[in-house]
């Protein structure tokens, strides 16, 4: 979402200011052309405690482009320099919390698979809501959001990679995406109902290092699950290249709507050769038909629109935050290889157990549909060979 105010444009690094004109996408323009020294933002964090939001502080207050770093959660951190307000972002009160602040980068959303769903919209969508308008009454001029490239949808007509102007194409269909949905819906309108107040979006790829979603337990199964005639795509970002990004829109490098990710992609063939885990395939009203009576029964709190994700690409261009200055540290190889030693058991983050969990108890989302669905298949196969 671009800033209403038309003037708003890039703010190159200066060794870059020759890689793209005045009118780069995603890019602002200096507001001191004279090289004056602007005054360092404070910049508040939600969701600060733990995670993306933890890592995001500790950045922000070892930066000396920052004034001060604000950290609001429902727990203390582990940053001593962030000033501390210990509240739940729901409270009308973070309004007091987060005056003074020029910046306040939104990152407290529950995106867990075992919450309940509709606990899970209500956190998130009132949340982001009461941010929002917090901070235009806090008189904060930027708010950034941090959603997923989910919410551009994966379609089998998909631009390979889509822009970031794309339209968001997602359905509600897939494990948060709805919540996502509507944290952009509410991003787009709070410009136009609060004058003054500008949004910036960050949309991750497929994000690793510490994570547990739908798409990373996918690499936890025996086998990856390849449905027949598809086409997936595989574009990685690490949780580094996503704290770098945010902290390039907290600092107002970049404005807008921007994707962020590793450079290009891997096609299934490269991911199986690259992890050593060989494909199961099958056909598409199998593999949809079993996942969704898996999760009506309980089995995967994963819906079947997750394997969407695994089946039609949705790779992102990431040339807003490039013509910023902006390169990833890692590249998908390096992210995938990160992501193999987390699922199996061999790695953790910040003391985050982050191997195999069992499929039952933990009701392992498209990672266990895959799992039971193998398993499923192997026992067909074997009956079958058995005459039975």
């Amino acid at each position: 979402m671009s800033s209403p105010d038309p003037q708003f444009r890039a703010m190159p690094d200066d060794e870059n200011s020759s890689d793209h004109g005045d009118g780069a996408p995603g890019v602002r323009q200096p507001r001191n052309p004279e090289g004056i020294r602007r005054r360092s933002p404070v910049i508040a964090v939600t969701g600060a405690a733990s995670g993306v939001g933890a890592a995001l502080v500790s950045r922000l207050a070892a930066s000396d482009e920052v004034k001060q770093v604000v950290a609001i959660d429902e727990r203390r951190g582990d940053c001593a320099s962030a000033q501390w307000h210990i509240l739940d972002v729901r409270d009308p009160a973070i309004a007091e919390k987060l005056r003074g602040a020029d910046v306040v980068v939104h990152l407290a959303l529950d995106l867990d698979l075992e919450t309940d769903p509709a606990a899970r919209t209500a956190y998130n969508v009132r949340g982001t809501q009461t941010v929002l308008t917090a901070a235009a009454a806090a008189g904060v001029h930027r708010v950034v959001l941090c959603t997923s490239a989910m919410v551009y949808g994966a379609l089998p007509d998909n631009d390979i990679p889509l822009s970031e102007d794309s339209e968001l194409r997602a359905t509600a269909e897939a494990t948060g995406v709805g919540d996502l949905l509507e944290i952009e819906r509410l991003g787009r309108r709070a410009p136009r109902a609060h004058p003054g107040l500008n949004v910036t979006v960050i949309r991750p790829a497929v994000l690793v290092g510490g994570t547990d979603t739908a798409l990373t337990r996918y690499f936890e199964s025996p086998r990856l699950l390849v449905v027949a005639g598809s086409r997936p795509t595989w574009q990685f970002c690490h949780v580094d290249d996503l704290v770098s990004a945010l902290e390039y829109a907290a600092l107002e490098k970049v404005e807008g709507e921007l994707a962020v990710g590793c450079e290009g992609w891997l096609e299934q063939e490269e991911v199986e050769e690259l992890s050593g885990i060989r494909r199961m395939e099958l056909p598409s009203a199998v593999a949809l038909g079993a996942a969704a009576r898996l999760h009506r029964i309980g089995l995967t709190p994963s819906p079947a629109g997750d394997l969407a994700y695994t089946m039609h690409p949705w790779v992102v261009s990431v040339s807003g935050l490039h013509a910023a200055g902006w390169r990833p540290r890692w590249t998908n190889e390096e992210v995938l290889a990160e992501l193999l030693q987390e699922v199996s058991g061999r790695h953790t983050v910040a003391g985050r157990r982050l191997g195999r969990r069992d499929a039952a108890t933990a009701a392992g989302a498209a990672g266990a549909t895959v799992a039971l669905l193998g398993a499923a298949a192997a026992v067909r196969l074997a009956r079958k060979r058995r005459g039975i």
